[in-house]
């Protein structure tokens, strides 16, 4: 590790004083915080996404500190952008869970909302700690962090401004124009499909800028994995289905339509998604058995550090984290506050053995997520399918306890709650410590920042989610809520003994064949569990890269500067993506429907090829941007 450390420089050099944690930046981070909370539980609800918060937030901070208040701290601007994603992160949590409750008639109060989520946070930002110095600093060069890359280049490029910093802005402007003139006006389609009737299944790409720009940053290492997992569940799984099952006279469970009137999607989101989210909770657990002498160690130089900060003018700020002792007495006092207090009105405490699974799956996926990040990035990280794991095993264990089933589901969703929250906020917290890492920030003021900010934005993201059921009511056609429901189904499937464990056991039985073959788990189970449209089209984006690595394959020194200029561009079209899509979200709040341009066109807007070749055009803009003009001489974390 100490050879790792001396070999990588941050961008802010250890013996550089610069201001990090100030009245303005903590104040900016929290106020990012609490509008990136309730524009993504309000988008999430509604479509089942959310925008990322770290890249926009980076372009923001970074502005309104030099133009507003005269500052020209990259450690301030990062300090905004780190807190302002945990607004993203516990919206996550909180749409796959809670309104679950509330669509069942149960009353959830927007204290209670915002205590299950500030439990859950605060338990993903701690359990991250002791295992940063494995994550970030030992797998440097391992785990990509795509999206911290994106913002390290955003932070940085601003900073300094020059050629890198126009590159930037390029990707940032067709990034924006993208996605306004698709998600926003709704000229072309961003989701073009096509059926294959004859195997009963379906292909396409979501046609969006951002996953274009990740899947040049990853590369097709990750991309060809992820994509390969998404083959086996669309072009094996779901024909196989939709062929044995064609004959059944009845809707074989957990669907309720006959498999012959099913489509692709459909198949995929009754059966395949039970089996992906099996994969991806055993790729999670062989993962840490395999990383555990790394994670023994990642606890020995966490020791190191608790004891050397007692002499901090010693230690890198780079390596000054928040103290162990307060990683345990924070985990303790959320397992007691689970254990011994109920969440909410009218609902029983959850008792000691939920809890202790409250804090164990937390610890457990917490890693696991934080790695996915690592992988993919936080926006593409698998939370749903590590939550569902979680529920069914602590639902089988409320329903074992002989507690009414109706009271009991309803518990299970309060510590899967707790639970989700947690691994989505540990992968979120993984992204920020790897962009500080890259800058030179100090982890333990980034961590005790985003307690701050998580705080805060529990009570506005829970105020959201209340507004929007009294004004449209969760689950209706206005509000879906599409994560909760499935959630809702798992609880009730457990407690009545409707669950498909075979498909779950399936899921299991290809993460071990996967592991013996000698293949990474997790890009294959992820891409086994979410749509082949999202892998397909990072998959694009990293078959971009390799052609631009091919042309430039006799000159080595030629290609690294070109492979960096794509980086940045991509980096500038995951922001322009980004910020529209927030904006797009305040439109949706206002009720202003900007797609009746796009409708004015009629077929040709919704027509999946027109979709397609706009998408390709991108693609072929970015090889041609990248090939063009001079290479870029920005020197870009290795």
């Amino acid at each position: 590790m100490n050879e790792k450390r001396h070999q990588f420089k941050p961008f802010v050099s250890m013996d550089t004083a610069m201001s990090e944690t100030t009245a303005v930046s903590i104040g900016l981070g929290i106020l990012f915080a609490v509008v990136f909370a309730a524009s993504n539980v309000y988008l999430g609800l509604k479509t089942g996404i959310t925008i990322a918060a770290a890249i926009p937030a980076s372009i923001l901070g970074t502005g309104i500190l030099k133009a507003i208040f005269k500052k020209d701290s990259i450690l301030e601007a990062n300090l905004v952008a780190s807190v302002a994603a945990v607004g993203e992160s516990i919206a996550g949590g909180i749409i796959f869970t809670l309104p679950a409750i509330i669509i069942w008639g149960h009353d959830l109060s927007m204290v209670s909302i915002a205590i299950i989520t500030i439990l859950g946070g605060l338990i993903g930002t701690l359990f991250v700690i002791p295992f940063r110095e494995y994550l970030i600093v030992e797998e440097h060069g391992i785990l990509m962090f795509p999206e911290s890359v994106a913002a390290y280049e955003i932070l940085v490029n601003a900073n300094k401004g020059g050629e890198g910093f126009k590159t930037v802005l390029k990707g940032l402007g067709m990034g924006g124009a993208f996605k306004f003139l698709s998600g926003g006006l709704g000229l072309w389609s961003e989701g073009p499909v096509w059926a294959i009737t004859k195997l009963g299944t379906a292909f396409g790409f979501s046609a969006v800028a951002s996953l274009l720009g990740v899947g040049f940053i990853v590369g097709t290492g990750v991309a060809i994995l992820m994509f390969s997992g998404a083959l086996l569940a669309w072009f094996g799984f779901i024909p196989l289905i939709k062929f044995i099952g064609a004959g059944a006279t009845t809707p074989i469970f957990p669907a309720t339509q006959l498999i012959s009137e099913m489509s692709a999607i459909s198949i995929w989101s009754n059966y395949i998604r039970y089996i992906g989210a099996g994969a991806v909770a055993t790729g999670g657990f062989i993962s840490l058995a395999k990383s555990a002498p790394a994670i023994i160690s990642s606890f020995k130089e966490a020791i190191i550090g608790l004891k050397a900060e007692k002499t901090a003018h010693k230690v890198e700020r780079q390596h000054i984290d928040t103290p162990l002792t307060f990683v345990g007495a924070g985990a303790i006092a959320v397992f007691l506050i689970v254990w011994l207090l109920p969440l909410s009105a009218g609902i029983p405490k959850v008792g000691f053995i939920v809890s202790f699974l409250v804090i164990f799956f937390s610890f457990f996926f917490g890693v696991v997520s934080a790695r996915m990040t690592g992988i993919m990035g936080a926006s593409n990280n698998p939370v749903s399918g590590m939550t569902i794991a979680s529920l069914l095993v602590i639902a089988s264990v409320i329903k074992a306890s002989g507690i009414d089933p109706e009271l009991g589901k309803i518990m299970a969703i309060i510590a899967a709650g707790v639970v989700c929250v947690s691994i989505s906020t540990s992968g979120g917290v993984a992204q920020s410590l790897k962009h500080t890492y890259l800058i030179g920030g100090t982890p333990k003021k980034i961590e005790w920042s985003m307690f701050a900010g998580l705080i805060v934005a529990a009570f506005a993201a829970g105020g959201v989610v209340l507004m929007l059921h009294k004004a449209f009511g969760l689950g209706s056609a206005d509000v879906p809520a599409p994560q909760a429901g499935l959630m809702r189904m798992l609880s009730e499937g457990v407690m009545t003994g409707e669950i498909p464990w075979i498909l779950v056991i399936v899921g299991v039985v290809i993460a071990v064949v996967i592991n013996f073959l000698g293949l990474s788990i997790l890009p294959i189970a992820l891409g086994l569990y979410l749509p082949i449209q999202l892998s397909a089209a990072i998959l694009t984006g990293a078959l971009v890269r390799e052609v631009v690595e091919m042309k430039f394959k006799k000159n080595l020194t030629e290609q690294k500067g070109r492979i960096e200029k794509g980086i940045l561009l991509s980096s500038g079209l995951v922001a322009g993506d980004a910020l529209i899509g927030i904006l797009l979200a305040v439109f949706i709040t206002l009720g202003k429907d900007l797609s009746v341009f796009g409708r004015k066109f009629g077929a040709i807007t919704t027509n999946s090829t027109v979709g397609f070749i706009i998408f390709a055009a991108l693609a072929v803009w970015i090889y041609t941007q990248v090939v063009s003009g001079k290479a870029s001489d920005e020197q870009l974390p290795e």
